[in-house]
């Protein structure tokens, strides 16, 4: 979603909408292009020695290319009038030809080129080519050279990839209240109870008349809010349907939180109801906080029992509801322990929400690099989805260093797509073999005994985080203070400002820079802080002990939960973490803090290793090698960066000193990994 996500953003405009769908566009064409030239290049065979298909001749007729000394080349004719048709093409997108392009024919290409209005037709005309060289033997040229060329139109289009547009529900209420008002349907609607709100939104999605009048002079919000709508119907239109194709809604947390967007799309003609109406884009809310996850499948089940958006899903959207699940948000607001629980629960009843309703269900698991934003061994992670989550798809985001880690390499990406293909099919088969019989992957004990095991424990463990982060006094400045998280908002590697408003509440800093400070320190708090006092209040005898067991052997999930707070664990260090606190000059504060996060890092250790019968990494000795390897150089970056906060708190804003921090930012990120 780079380009599309405003949430937050204010730099995100109509404008960089629109320059982000025409740069990946332009990408997908210049690529197509040069394929293209240089299959023309290949394919020289004469006329007089092959037999080509009658339907290539014609192609090639129709290419416009009458040079004298190609007359017998009639690949070559054809493929000349495919790159003219593609040029074309691009002015017609992009209203430039790309000149730069070092792929144009040595002629002109003919002035009357017709554009291709869909990649559909170049496919077409590549599949007339690919069946000609069959019928004459030239089968290999066929799979070596056509086929590929074939694929990556089919996968990229003239699109490259697909946009994903997202903006905060407050935001979408504030302009629909405005132009309700502006309207006059109704003249408080964001101060409507929810019931209200809806037959307020189902009446105007009953009409097809605009909303927006253009006498009226409406606030520079809605103005943009708009304008990035239609830049998004305009690419549709241009580039084709698949140029963009989600639109996220950060904070749902109600119906008329989805059906306002619908009433936004339908003002620039990317819905319209009726009985032959239109969804253009697939209408994603995110559940991101405890509550929100733990109401969201009260909020679907409400939203397709409304008949009008049942149907547009089922006729518009090919029958496919997708959600997303916000990890990050999650973990910041309940603890590890709890987020992990309260996504897992979601997962279970949105899946039988949605197949009561007959539509199927595809998650966006909205994951980050560290463990605390939904992180860890991505395998491992979508084959402990429960039963029926992973239904032949899903969506997951890639963020942070985790791109290069696993994709910079041509190997490395192979294996990493392999290794996702094949968790998703082991999940998919796994979920229907199980489906109608909840039952049948537990040994030992009832599935609803560890569903209720696992909801105490969640309790407890979301009660001592929030007592913590929330309830102590003087924590944010503790946490601002041990943490570079001033300096990380200064780096150019945030898509968005660090916090939601000015203010330095824990509640209006965004998760990620939440995540990424706790990292720097090598507290990695977010990753385990609150699970050992769930399991220490709740084993009270050797019975649950052994219950917690059973569940870390024979239940993925939990296996998983306990496997990647190893990972943390192994990566916190509180000797690297105690220099940060030497920072905080209320020591009374520092050492209480301080000495409380301690106390719950030592009770973690002991808690994994009664459950699993082991520490941290025995079961990844790669990984624990990799560490022992990497760490003794991440030491002297956190003493160097120690110090140079020091300074800089004291006063020496030198560009040095400023300088000097990024680097060390930069450093530790890259020797932890899964930091961002």
């Amino acid at each position: 979603w780079i380009g599309g996500d405003r949430d937050g953003n204010p730099f995100v405009t109509a404008d960089v909408v629109r320059t982000a769908v025409d740069m990946q566009a332009a990408t997908a064409v210049a690529r197509h292009l040069q394929d293209l030239f240089q299959l023309s290049l290949d394919l020289s065979m004469s006329s007089r020695l092959i037999d080509p298909s009658p339907d290539l001749l014609r192609l090639a007729d129709a290419s416009g290319d009458d040079s004298a000394f190609r007359a017998d080349e009639p690949y070559r004719r054809a493929l000349r009038g495919m790159h003219a048709r593609l040029r074309s093409t691009a002015v017609h997108l992009f209203g430039d030809p790309l000149h730069d392009i070092p792929s144009a024919s040595p002629a002109q290409p003919h002035p009357a080129a017709r554009p291709y209005s869909t990649p559909a037709e170049l496919v077409a005309d590549l599949d007339i080519i690919d069946a000609s060289l069959r019928s004459h033997g030239a089968a290999a040229l066929a799979d070596s050279a056509v086929r590929v060329l074939r694929t990556s139109v089919e996968v990229f289009g003239f699109h490259l990839c697909t946009l994903d547009l997202r903006q905060n529900s407050d935001v979408h209420e504030r302009v629909l209240d405005e132009l309700f008002r502006a309207g006059g349907v109704a003249s408080r609607y964001a101060e409507l109870d929810e019931v209200d709100k809806l037959v307020v939104l189902r009446g105007e999605l009953a009409t097809v008349r605009p909303l927006v009048n253009r006498s009226v002079t409406y606030s520079e919000l809605a103005i943009s809010e708009l304008d990035i709508l239609r830049t998004a119907a305009d690419a549709i239109a241009r580039v084709g349907p698949r140029s963009i194709g989600h639109y996220v809604i950060s904070k749902c947390q109600s119906v008329s939180d989805v059906l306002e967007v619908v009433v936004l799309l339908r003002e620039v003609g990317l819905a319209l109801p009726g009985a032959d109406g239109l969804l253009k884009v697939d209408i994603v809310p995110l559940f991101e906080t405890i509550d929100d996850l733990t109401n969201a499948a009260t909020i679907m089940t409400q939203l397709l029992a409304i008949p009008e958006y049942a149907e547009w899903v089922r006729r518009c959207r090919a029958g496919t509801q997708e959600v997303m699940l916000g990890y990050s948000d999650s973990n910041k607001d309940g603890g590890y322990l709890s987020a992990n629980w309260a996504l897992h629960r979601a997962q279970i009843e949105l899946v039988e929400v949605c197949r009561s309703a007959q539509v199927r269900l595809r998650f966006f698991h909205g994951r980050g690099g560290t463990v605390g934003r939904g992180g860890g061994p991505s395998y491992d992670a979508i084959v402990a989805q429960p039963p029926g989550a992973v239904d032949g798809s899903l969506r997951l985001t890639e963020q942070g260093e985790v791109i290069a880690a696993r994709y910079a390499d041509r190997d490395l990406a192979r294996r990493s797509l392999e290794a996702l293909v094949a968790a998703a099919a082991e999940a998919t088969v796994a979920g229907r073999r199980r489906t109608g019989d909840p039952d049948a992957h537990t040994t030992g004990w009832a599935l609803s005994e560890r569903f209720t095991a696992m909801a105490e424990l969640a309790g407890v463990s979301h009660a001592a985080y929030r007592d913590l982060v929330y309830d102590t006094p003087g924590f944010a400045g503790f946490f601002r203070t041990i943490t570079p998280i001033r300096e990380i908002s200064t780096l150019n590697i945030g898509s968005r400002p660090a916090s939601r408003t000015p203010s330095d509440r824990i509640e209006d800093l965004r998760a990620i820079p939440w995540v990424f400070s706790w990292s720097q320190c090598r507290l990695m708090l977010p990753g385990w802080y609150g699970a050992a006092s769930a399991f220490e209040a709740w084993a009270t005898d050797e019975a649950k002990v052994d219950e917690l067991r059973s569940m870390y052997r024979d239940w993925q999930f939990f296996r998983t939960v306990m496997s990647n707070m190893g990972m943390v664990l192994a990566k916190t260090d509180l000797d690297i973490a105690a220099r940060y606190a030497s920072l905080v000059t209320d020591r009374t504060q520092a050492d209480d803090v301080f000495g409380r996060i301690s106390a719950e890092h030592e009770l973690a250790l002991v808690w994994f290793r009664r459950i699993t019968g082991g520490d941290p990494l025995d079961d990844n000795p790669s990984l624990a090698r990799s560490i022992r390897n990497r760490f003794p150089y991440l030491d002297p970056l956190h003493s160097l960066q120690v110090e140079l906060l020091r300074r800089l708190r004291a006063g020496d804003n030198g560009e040095m000193v400023a300088r000097g921090i990024q680097l060390t930012l930069n450093g530790v990120a890259a020797g932890l990994r899964n930091s961002g």
